[in-house]
């Protein structure tokens, strides 16, 4: 049961293009100050009656001290991440992290003065061309009027945050990344044994969910205990701030109303039925009956399928390259000039991301690669990240990043262009049934679970406000009843599967996210089918869609695509392509 070779062992990525040692990063974290201290002394007090020339300087200014930090704190996450275990880069994150924290509450002025910036007046100056590289993030910054805090009470929620929500997650990643769990007389690490989960072995794959279950008990009281501090710690916040509920915070970041976060997860739910019925034809096809929680994955037709590091990145470069040759350009690049590290070791964070970094530089891809089929998905997914923030550079660092929404736009796109070339290149009905059931596994995952991942989390943050801390048996009795009413009678649950809440980093790290993947499949099931329709104008149009990043509100930029995000039944479209998915499934496996 050795892992296989991939090709990807050496895959590592070059910081050295943020920072080529660690004292220049100190040096620059001092001179930063200085020059933050500077900034402030001269427009403290003074944004409320700048005009629109005097303010876009002020702006400037005020971003090109925040890239500065945020290259620091880019350089110092990245290279905790591949090494969570390692004391001297969690001490230089820790630096990093207090250093740009005292930065910022020197900066906090600017954003505070802007919201109390009369309405009439805010208005004409964002109406100014003299502004209009500025104007969205303008207008996000009022978002949060009504919700702040007086600017040394700002100062000290940002100063304990370090010691606080800050410390509390590092610690999170650091014990999840360092767990082993064993199994067949093997160390595994988190990634290696959720790989487990994907083969075709079902007495291996019950044996690897009892292993991870396992693993996850016997942190189960640090696990629970940090869950509840988090909670607790945002309910805190939240109730400073006068926030109306829990995910308020999260829509507001996120450029949506909350009516339209509602609307989304009122559809998915409504469509449940969908998951039953795909998990009954997936158990008819497996033939097992009942199918158990750690069958989900279990893939049909060739279960052994291996691809190497360069087999992966060849189908990704080929499918961007089909779509448009300038997303096979800048993906080639992150391959080419060391912008990712690709393997599993020791102390390296789970899971897969892309970090945007700064716009004066580049973004970087993190990856666990293990040869799977999904781990192609992944990698095609993190770059579609990639390829977005790096064509977003040119909106500088206040408004080159989206929303956590849009955000899920272009990768899971890329996701999509990689399915759909593998499905195009596949005759076989055989192959063909078990492409579909493995992209509709990820669907289920990415809109259903998401969804009642987010129930859970709703669950969670009202229990914990109303009755106090959780206990673990708490936490899985709204796991279990959230997840349930996603699967019905379709999967059986174990009373292993109670405790799998509590390794999701989502949860803790960015409170509410969740609901943003079901948001960007259906949009991009909706923006897939505008491809189709159009497929000589669309790829052009969605590549300014791409370079757009952030500087405008969500709806509107999609809008200009022909996509309604504001229309409730929005939503539907991309639920009846899933349910279209599955019909065709079914109608393959009946010939078969």
């Amino acid at each position: 049961m050795s892992n296989r070779p991939t090709g990807a062992e050496n895959v590592h990525w070059d910081l050295t293009h943020l920072y080529d040692n660690e004292p220049a990063l100190r040096q620059d974290l001092t001179a930063l100050q200085g020059a933050a201290t500077t900034f402030a002394e001269t427009w403290r007090g003074r944004i409320a009656g700048l005009e629109a020339t005097q303010l876009q300087k002020a702006l400037a200014e005020y971003e090109q001290l925040q890239e500065q930090s945020g290259r620091a704190m880019t350089y110092a996450y990245l290279h905790w991440a591949t090494a969570t275990h390692n004391p001297e880069r969690g001490a230089l994150l820790q630096y990093v992290r207090e250093a740009c924290t005292q930065i910022g509450k020197i900066l906090l002025f600017l954003g505070l003065e802007w919201m109390k910036v009369e309405n009439e007046q805010a208005e004409a100056l964002m109406k100014d061309e003299t502004l209009a590289a500025y104007r969205h993030f303008l207008e996000c910054e009022r978002l949060f009027k009504g919700y702040i805090l007086s600017e040394p009470e700002e100062q000290v929620l940002a100063e304990t945050q370090v010691t606080g929500r800050s410390a509390w997650m590092r610690y999170f990643t650091e014990t999840t990344s360092r767990m082993r769990f064993t199994l067949r007389g093997e160390e595994l690490s988190q990634e290696h044994i959720l790989a487990k989960l994907h083969g075709q072995d079902r007495k291996l794959r019950k044996e690897a969910a009892a292993s991870f279950t396992e693993g996850l008990a016997s942190k189960e009281h640090t696990l629970t205990f940090i869950f509840n501090t988090l909670l607790a710690d945002k309910a805190a916040s939240d109730r400073m701030r006068k926030l109306p509920h829990w995910l308020k915070s999260r829509n507001l970041s996120n450029e949506i109303a909350d009516d339209t976060a509602e609307a989304l997860i009122e559809a998915v739910i409504s469509r449940y039925d969908l998951v039953a019925r795909f998990y009954s034809l997936k158990s008819r096809i497996l033939d097992l009956s009942p199918l158990y929680d750690y069958d989900r994955y279990a893939p049909v037709g060739d279960s052994d399928a291996h691809y190497s590091w360069d087999e992966a990145k060849h189908i990704t470069l080929e499918s961007y390259g089909e779509f448009h040759p300038l997303l096979a350009q800048i993906a080639e690049r992150f391959f080419k000039e060391k912008w990712i590290d690709a393997p599993v070791r020791e102390g390296k964070q789970g899971g897969a991301f892309s970090h945007g970094a700064v716009p004066s530089a580049h973004p970087y891809v993190l990856l666990n690669y293990t040869g799977r089929a999904r781990d192609v998905q992944t990698l095609a997914h993190e770059l579609g990240h990639g390829v977005h923030q790096f064509l977003s550079r040119g909106q500088g660092y206040l408004q080159a990043g989206t929303p956590l929404t849009t955000a899920e736009t272009a990768s899971v796109f890329g996701e999509m262009l990689t399915f759909q070339r593998l499905l195009a290149e596949e005759s076989d009905p055989h192959n063909v049934l078990a492409l579909l059931v493995g992209k509709i596994d990820d669907t289920m995952a990415t809109v259903f679970r998401q969804v009642a991942m987010n129930r859970f989390e709703d669950a969670i943050h009202t229990a914990r406000r109303e009755q106090g801390e959780l206990s673990a048996g708490a936490f899985a009795e709204h796991w279990i009843s959230t997840q349930s009413a996603m699967f019905g009678d379709s999967v059986t649950l174990t009373d292993n599967y109670r405790r799998w809440w509590s390794y999701i980093p989502h949860f803790l790290h960015t409170p509410g996210y969740v609901y943003a993947y079901a948001f960007g499949e259906l949009l991009v099931l909706a923006l897939y089918a505008r491809y189709l329709e159009s497929p000589d104008v669309f790829p052009a149009q969605y590549i300014e869609l791409m370079r757009a990043g952030g500087s405008d509100w969500p709806h509107t930029l999609v809008g200009r695509m022909g996509v309604d995000l504001q229309d409730p039944a929005f939503w539907q479209q991309g639920l009846n392509a899933i349910e279209r998915l599955i019909e065709r499934a079914e109608a393959i496996y009946t010939e078969c």
